[in-house]
């Protein structure tokens, strides 16, 4: 199979679709890849690096997508590259459609096979593409977090709490809503600066695991509407980690509550890429990464990953590899036939929703995704 990996275009994101290991991984097992120059320059890999693993490289996105039969990124494709998508092509990337009704029209009329890294499952209903990039985010979370209450100015400047406090004086108070992956590895991060952590979640299952797991040094607590509340009142800094997969995230903080909160409090809403879980969240990008609302700092980067993008394209691409060579190797109705995970990151097939809360959230007629694999 001919694969294409374009260079990225959604602003500030700098990871790539494959690197140069994955690329001679590929060419041993007998496809022609297609890299765009310029593709590893975020990542610290140049054109040489890709062609020493067996790429080829192409000048620009339009040499990629005419000439692929599975084009391979990171972040939904934009707007000019759904208009290079064909019928007959395969897209394997994150889509998150559920909040994005243009995108997923603009699949749909293309005709290509779209199959989305965030949907995939493994055999205990777990997201193991998602998971690395949300061991990324859910880490990075505390890490920016913790700048955003800084007192950098008088626009968006936090609460002046350090989380890890000092002797003396008492460490800021975290709070996490959800306890999956996201949840935890933002857990990791702050009690490991020495912060006051709490986790809400409403699996008791997953609470006791997460108590067992950190061993009392962080509060689990059921997140019942009221508790939800009255942990946010008193946060300094609340990250929003919940996910329903492959649907627009519930909201969990109505305006009137965040304007309730601590002034400079900080917000970060990793689920922003589905929408986002605070009613006053909208998607920022690394260039503009905060914004105020009633003196709460918000901070809802819609690819935060990007901000670390040598890691995280390696930490992708360690899970995304398998699969890639699945679909490269068997074609992609084989490689779902054969693999029922696979098959429930099929999202849109030839101007078809596939995907059940994506074709519910947005309002579309709804096929099956084992329907269409003939």
């Amino acid at each position: 199979m001919r694969i294409g990996v374009p260079q990225e275009i959604k602003p500030q994101e700098n990871r790539a679709g494959l690197t140069p290991p994955a690329v001679q991984e590929l060419v041993r097992h007998g496809h022609e890849v297609l890299v765009q120059s310029g593709t590893g320059a975020g990542i610290g890999c140049d054109d040489a690096q890709y062609t020493a693993a067996g790429a080829r490289i192409v000048p620009d996105a339009a040499a990629v997508f005419a000439a692929a039969d599975m084009v391979v990124k990171v972040k939904e494709p934009q707007p000019s590259e759904i208009a290079m998508l064909r019928r007959g092509q395969v897209l394997f990337t994150y889509l998150h459609l559920a909040p994005d009704a243009a995108q997923t029209r603009g699949l749909m009329a293309s005709g290509c096979t779209a199959i989305a890294y965030e949907t995939i499952t493994d055999a205990q209903g777990r997201l193991p593409l998602l998971a690395p990039m949300s061991e990324v985010a859910g880490r990075m979370a505390v890490q920016v977090g913790a700048v955003a209450l800084q007192r950098q100015g008088s626009t968006k400047g936090g609460r002046g709490v350090l989380l890890g406090g000092v002797p003396g004086v008492a460490p800021g108070k975290v709070v996490i809503l959800g306890g999956g992956v996201v949840g935890t590895h933002a857990a990791k991060m702050a009690v490991g600066i020495g912060a006051e952590v709490s986790i809400l979640d409403k699996s008791l299952p997953r609470l006791r695991e997460l108590d067992d797991l950190f061993g009392g040094r962080v509060k689990v607590l059921y997140a019942s509407g009221a508790e939800v509340e009255q942990a946010a009142l008193g946060a300094d800094l609340v990250v929003g980690a919940v996910l329903v997969p492959g649907a627009a995230a519930p909201k969990l903080l109505t305006r009137a509550q965040v304007a309730r909160m601590l002034p400079g409090a900080v917000l970060v809403d990793v689920a922003i890429d589905q929408g986002g879980c605070f009613e006053t969240s909208r998607a920022t990008t690394h260039a503009e990464p905060t914004y105020v609302v009633d003196g709460v700092v918000h901070y809802c980067v819609a690819n935060m990953p990007g901000g670390v993008p040598r890691t995280s394209t390696w930490a992708l691409n360690n899970a995304t590899l398998p699969f890639t060579l699945a679909l490269a190797g068997k074609g992609w109705r084989q490689a779902c036939l054969d693999d029922s995970h696979l098959l429930e990151g099929l999202n849109v097939h030839e101007g078809q929703v596939t995907y059940a809360a994506v074709a519910q959230a947005l309002g579309l007629p709804y096929t099956s995704a084992r329907s269409v694999l003939g």
